[in-house]
């Protein structure tokens, strides 16, 4: 028998089968894994020894790289062909004190109820930031605007330009060069050194269109573009946009013709609109930087110039705004005439430009005409009777279509001239005729404006000076010159910072009687020696301190004229 010690219990049977039950488990496991990672192994030695096995390329061809070749597009050629007459502009403004104006930034246009002097109205307020200038603030770290703290330091901007005559005429657009001292110029093989370029000087700006011509000289005759006749340009059309958007010179888009004769209402400072602004719309795209520079057809002519862009995010979003080359040309060619500034006729009046049928229905003008909405005082239309009220129906006979129709037919006369205006008052069908005479629009504007004054004896301030000197003056008056003992002279009014006058100490307040040994007694003769200085001439100024009495002596202030 076997001692009850060494019997076993059936609790002790149960954990021993488990062990060896778990044991077994184990085993069969580790068998398996075992036999894996040899199969594993087994295939992964006969995979690389298949790769390492030699394979025969010989029928493999190398790849060739082509000769370059001209796509059909075409757009390489008008760039080749244009792109050498694009410029970069680049300008300075000195620091200024006290002279912080109410910025015009990104403005929101508000609607005019009234329409607008001798033109249309656009009536567009709901279209924010509509009028992005371009050419503020794109120095290297970014920053504001063109109007910007006036009391800070220099400020630098950026632009584009085009060149239109080998003797260094360029256009661009006014706000590029608005407001600088000193503007540079790069002609697209310059290198990016830090050399700023060519100096500029404006030849004449024309704020109605935001057109402006600069100069610059140089040793040898310039490569040039040339202008088409935007009325040619049709809705779809491919076209180009060259300039230096963000300060990248000669880059290019390209795009269609999205709209033609696309109004904006961007005002001046009186708040009047800048009814001869009528656009190319286009959706290449245009960016900061890109302002002047020019819009070019697939015949490598320039259509337009760029000028604005529709933007929430100070950036292209597809919608752009060239002014016509047609436009274009007409005010350069105003520019560089000896007058050096557009002369627009005006006849006085304002008018609502766009209003519904059912108004033109009421009054019985269906068939064409404009509402006088008010009249100017002192204007022609007063002057020969026009009233609010009346319906403009023709102009020497010819039917007047519209608004626009109007202001291109009166704007391009010329002023003192008579016009005869066919119109109709009080809903009548009678047809009746006024002579009126044409008068000076930027008068005329001037006066809507309540810029005007009553004292036709006040000085006048002359800027006959301001482009080629730096400086405004007025008059002096009689009283004053009698009693220094002189015929007369004229009074600098103010001195543009860096400008000729600035450099030679010619100072605000200082009386100029003589330039160049000929007599300056007042606005007309100073005006008259002042159109015949040219680059390199040296000119000499005859000043007096109108504060001094009599017995004081002349002073004598010069240099060579840059």
């Amino acid at each position: 028998m076997e001692s009850p010690m060494n019997q076993g219990t059936p609790k002790q049977d149960f954990f021993t089968k488990v062990r060896a039950h778990r044991l077994t488990t184990t085993f069969t496991l580790l068998t398996t894994l075992t036999v894996g990672v040899m199969a594993g192994s087994v295939m992964t030695r006969d995979v690389s020894g298949k790769e390492q096995q030699k394979v025969d390329s010989s029928d493999a061809r190398p790849i060739v790289i082509p000769n370059p070749v001209t796509l059909s597009n075409g757009f390489s050629q008008i760039v080749k062909q244009v792109g050498p007459a694009v410029v970069n502009i680049n300008t300075e403004s000195l620091p200024k004190q006290a002279l912080k104006k109410p910025g015009r930034g990104l403005q929101r246009p508000m609607p005019n109820p009234h329409g607008d002097q001798d033109g249309q109205g656009g009536n567009q307020g709901d279209m924010q930031d509509f009028f992005n200038k371009f050419f503020g603030g794109q120095n290297p770290g970014g920053g504001g605007g063109d109007d910007d703290d006036a009391g800070g330091g220099e400020r630098r901007a950026l632009g584009s330009g085009y060149i239109v005559d080998p003797r260094g005429y360029i256009i661009t657009n006014n706000h590029v060069v608005d407001k600088a001292d000193k503007i540079f110029v790069k002609l697209a093989g310059d290198s990016d050194s830090a050399d700023p370029g060519y100096a500029a000087r404006v030849i004449g700006v024309d704020t109605e269109t935001d057109i402006a011509v600069i100069k610059i000289d140089a040793k040898e005759p310039l490569p040039t573009v040339g202008l088409g006749n935007s009325d040619g340009a049709q809705v779809g059309d491919w076209v180009l946009a060259i300039g230096s958007p963000f300060g990248l010179s000669q880059t290019v888009s390209a795009g269609i013709v999205s709209a033609k004769n696309r109004s904006i209402d961007e005002r001046d400072a009186q708040g009047l609109s800048k009814q001869f602004q009528r656009f190319i719309q286009t959706d290449a795209a245009i960016n900061p930087g890109n302002s002047g520079g020019p819009l070019v057809d697939m015949g490598g002519k320039v259509i337009g110039m760029n000028t604005a862009i529709y933007t929430q995010s100070a950036g292209s979003e597809g919608v752009g705004f060239a002014m016509p080359s047609n436009i274009v040309a007409k005010v350069y060619n105003d520019l560089i005439s000896p007058e050096h500034k557009v002369i627009r006729g005006s006849i006085g009046i304002q008018f609502q430009a766009a209003q519904s049928s059912a108004v033109n229905r009421v009054y019985g003008f269906t068939s064409g005409g404009v509402i006088v909405g008010s009249v100017t005082k002192g204007g022609g239309a007063e002057k020969a009777g026009l009233k609010p009220g009346d319906i403009l129906v023709s102009i020497d006979g010819r039917q007047i279509k519209d608004g626009d129709d109007l202001v291109a037919d009166i704007s391009a006369r010329k002023v003192g001239t008579n016009v005869q205006i066919g119109y109709l008052r009080d809903s009548k069908p009678e047809k009746h005729t006024a002579s009126v005479t044409i008068g000076d629009r930027a008068k005329v504007y001037a006066a809507l404006a309540g810029a005007g004054t009553e004292d036709e004896s006040a000085p006048e301030e002359s800027d006959a000076g301001q482009t080629k000197l730096g400086i405004t003056v007025t008059a002096l008056p009689a009283p004053v010159a009698q009693k220094l003992g002189i015929q007369g002279g004229v009074t600098v009014s103010n001195v543009t910072p860096g400008s000729f006058a600035d450099e030679i100490g010619l100072a605000k307040g200082t009386l100029i009687v003589e330039i160049n040994k000929q007599p300056v007694v007042d606005d007309a003769s100073y005006r008259a020696v002042v159109s015949r200085l040219k680059t390199g001439d040296d000119v000499v100024f005859v000043v007096r301190d109108p504060r001094a009495s009599r017995s004081s002596g002349n002073s004598f202030l010069g240099g060579t004229l840059r």
